[in-house]
C-alpha cells in the first residue's frame, strides 16, 4: 500500500529541511504567500498541459505537475499547522449539506 497525507507531507518536510529552505538566509523562505503562490503556478502547469494539445497528453506528463501541486499543497498545510487529511474531511461533509445547480434554467 502506499503512503498516507501524513507520511508524504513528512517526507516533503524532510526533502525542504535537506535543501535548507527552513533556514533565515534561504533563497526559497517557506512562507505560507511563497507557498501558496508556489502551488498556484505549479496548477497552472497542469493547466497548460491541456492548453493546446489536451488529445495529445498521456499520464506521465501529467503525473509530474500533479505531484508537484500535492507537495506545495502538503508544505502549505504544514507550515500553517493544518491537517489536511482533517480539513478534507470537514469538508466533504460540509458539500454533501450543500446544493448545486438549484437555480439552473431548464
Amino acid at each position: 500500500m502506499g503512503k498516507d497525507i501524513k507520511q508524504l507531507t513528512n517526507d516533503m518536510h524532510q526533502f525542504v529541511s535537506a535543501k535548507g529552505w527552513y533556514q533565515p538566509d534561504s533563497k526559497r523562505p517557506q512562507t505560507p504567500k511563497n507557498i501558496a503562490i508556489s502551488l498556484v503556478l505549479e496548477a497552472s502547469e497542469v493547466l497548460e498541459h491541456f492548453q493546446w494539445h489536451e488529445n495529445d497528453l498521456t499520464k506521465k506528463q501529467l503525473e509530474g505537475e500533479v505531484a508537484d501541486v500535492a507537495l506545495y499543497l502538503f508544505q502549505l498545510c504544514q507550515i500553517c499547522k493544518i491537517d489536511l487529511e482533517k480539513a478534507i474531511d470537514q469538508k466533504l461533509k460540509q458539500n454533501y449539506k450543500r446544493e448545486w445547480d438549484q437555480n439552473t434554467v431548464k
